[in-house]
């Protein structure tokens, strides 16, 4: 399981090489770490100062991945800031698969190691995930915690999973209160957490985690805050999100998870089939998108929390038949399909890795410009003026 974690880490650091730019949505939690590092409590030289967006974001997740990232500052202060991005980047890539080994260790308890191993080479083998763990979102540093809440709530410890999963809701994204109900409904059924209980742990989280955000928000808002609940009252409430598209009601169905799944989806099925512990994973995480699906704007990272509860399904599967593989010829063929799901996964990955290594031209076109600045190779009309403001200007 060790190699395989490994894996999976490697390959989220690896996405940040292939496309090391961002694009606009991620630009305000990238510039808040950027103020983190550069300006600390100095507010009047933040970003957002002058360009606040259309709603307020958290400062904490910025706040986290900064304060992290502060070594590779001292170390990479002489060199061009893109080498700083990579850092601070792969620095949220590693909380975010840290997490995730925690999740893959409780796997490990639950449905024993070789589930585990067969989830990291399943997760290796797609691409969004990883892909979107070291992206600047809110969604990325939310799955921090919807990790570590999922593998609490696995482990029937949920006391700490309303902790972090109210957290996570308050502070980052508001839909998740859709996917951690859900789960909380499963746990009172199976009677594993008593309703006086959860009656005293929700109030106190609320607390907690709607003073942090609001606290430490207001003080960089310079008003009184709370960024997540009016980013919902304008996504959710207003519809506002719909300004910047939608899709159809079964998009995420039909669209997102089959391409964020690959072709483990037929496995998650399958594995729904073996066993009934896969049913406790799956329903909240089909539940969460079915009703998230009510919202019309749609994009695939809304969902990516539920990636890994459905590939403990599909791991399910291939655990099982890999270890019935010599009782007959026709497991034994099942098996070398096991392995052809992965391959298939890797094709798909890499076409998408692809893709995505052309899906930034600004940053490519600004990449070029630089060089061409820095190289005294701009011989077009009016590059004198152009390098003449190279020394007030930085392009990244």
């Amino acid at each position: 399981m060790t190699l395989a974690w490994g894996a999976v880490l490697l390959l989220a650091l690896l996405y940040i090489v292939v496309c090391p730019y961002t694009k606009v949505e991620e630009s305000f939690n990238l510039q808040a770490i950027h103020d983190h590092l550069y300006h600390r409590l100095n507010i009047s030289q933040f970003d957002h100062v002058q360009f606040p967006g259309p709603v307020p974001r958290t400062f904490i997740g910025s706040m986290l991945v900064g304060y992290v990232s502060f070594p590779f500052q001292l170390l990479l202060n002489h060199m061009n800031k893109l080498y700083l991005q990579y850092a601070v980047r792969g620095v949220l890539a590693g909380l975010v698969i840290s997490s995730y080994l925690h999740f893959t260790v409780t796997v490990r308890r639950v449905f024993g190691a070789s589930v585990a191993t067969w989830s990291c080479l399943i997760l290796a083998s797609q691409f969004h995930f990883l892909f979107y763990a070291s992206r600047p979102l809110p969604n990325s540093f939310a799955n921090i915690f919807v990790l570590l809440a999922s593998s609490y709530w696995m482990r029937n410890n949920l006391r700490v999973f309303v902790f972090l999963a109210g957290f996570s809701i308050i502070v980052f994204r508001c839909e998740l209160a859709i996917l951690f109900g859900l789960m909380l409904l499963f746990s009172l059924a199976k009677s594993h957490v008593k309703l006086p209980q959860l009656l005293l742990w929700i109030p106190v989280t609320g607390f907690i985690s709607l003073g942090s955000t609001v606290l430490i928000d207001s003080y960089y808002w310079q008003r009184w805050v709370w960024p997540e609940g009016e980013a919902f009252h304008f996504n959710a409430i207003l519809n506002k999100s719909s300004e910047w598209g939608t899709s159809p009601f079964w998009w995420y169905f039909t669209s997102a998870l089959p391409r964020a799944l690959g072709s483990s989806l037929i496995l998650v099925l399958q594995g729904l089939a073996i066993d009934s512990r896969c049913f406790s994973l799956c329903a909240p995480a089909f539940g969460f998108v079915f009703l998230y699906s009510l919202l019309p704007h749609k994009e695939l990272r809304f969902i990516l929390y539920v990636v890994p509860l459905l590939n403990v399904s599909a791991a399910r599967a291939c655990s099982a038949i890999w270890n019935n593989r010599s009782k007959s010829s026709v497991r034994s063929l099942l098996a070398v399909g096991v392995f052809g799901h992965l391959v298939i996964n890797i094709a798909l990955t890499a076409f998408l890795t692809r893709v995505s290594y052309y899906n930034y031209p600004g940053g490519w076109a600004l990449s070029h410009l630089n060089t061409q600045l820095t190289s005294h190779q701009c011989k077009c009309r009016g590059g004198s003026f152009i390098l003449s403001l190279y020394n007030t200007l930085t392009i990244l």
